[in-house]
């Protein structure tokens, strides 16, 4: 069972860090994050260097993860969430056979205390990390956008734990935390979590096949 989490400092005026703080294209299982990539005819000047991320909605707090960290988003299926999981832990996505483990973003963050209403909300998505092995979700994939690297405001490591807000960007009058995906989680939650997908991956396997 997820220790709660402390309340963490406000950011700025115009929004809150999470709580932690000290195109595509649509396939089978969901939509596929595809490369976005511009060329520029030879002899022409150097174009800005850019960066793409996901503008997500994480219990009404602007939120973003680089485009390269996420390999696909999915719908939110029916999740099954086994005895001794809670906290932050959503339940268990069947992904082919293997339980994949699904990380309520907004309570990991401290921005949601419980789990939201309307589990069947079509807004809702998990995305999935890059190696396809852990699940975050969240109220909403609002949009894909790309900025120049220059937009982009670091953030202190020490202003959030784990090092989890690594930068911010400013969206007319939003101002967008952007999430270090491998930052999420620390070493000992990645350990908790591991030992659950284990014992969930066993029960699986111990069901005969449909």
């Amino acid at each position: 069972m997820a220790s709660a989490r402390p309340d963490r400092p406000v950011a700025g005026p115009h929004s809150r860090l999470p709580g932690r703080a000290s195109s595509s294209y649509l396939g089978r299982r969901g939509r596929k994050v595809a490369d976005r990539t511009v060329s520029r005819p030879r002899g022409h000047p150097a174009l800005p260097e850019t960066e793409a991320f996901l503008l997500l909605d994480v219990a009404g707090v602007a939120c973003a993860l680089a485009r390269s960290s996420v390999s696909e988003i999915l719908p939110l299926p029916d999740l099954h969430a086994p005895p001794g999981s809670g906290g932050f832990l959503a339940g268990f996505l069947n992904l082919g056979g293997v339980p994949v483990p699904v990380v309520d973003l907004a309570r990991l963050l401290g921005l949601r205390l419980v789990a939201a209403p309307g589990a069947d909300d079509p807004y809702r998505h998990i995305l999935l990390d890059a190696e396809g092995t852990t699940g975050f979700l969240v109220d909403r994939v609002e949009n894909l956008f790309v900025v120049e690297a220059s937009a982009l405001r670091p953030v202190s490591a020490e202003r959030t734990l784990n090092g989890c807000v690594v930068s911010e960007i400013a969206r007319a009058d939003t101002l967008v935390h952007v999430l270090g995906l491998p930052q999420l989680l620390t070493v000992e939650e990645r350990t908790r979590l591991s030992a659950l997908t284990d014992a969930a991956a066993t029960r699986l396997a111990a069901l005969p096949a449909a």
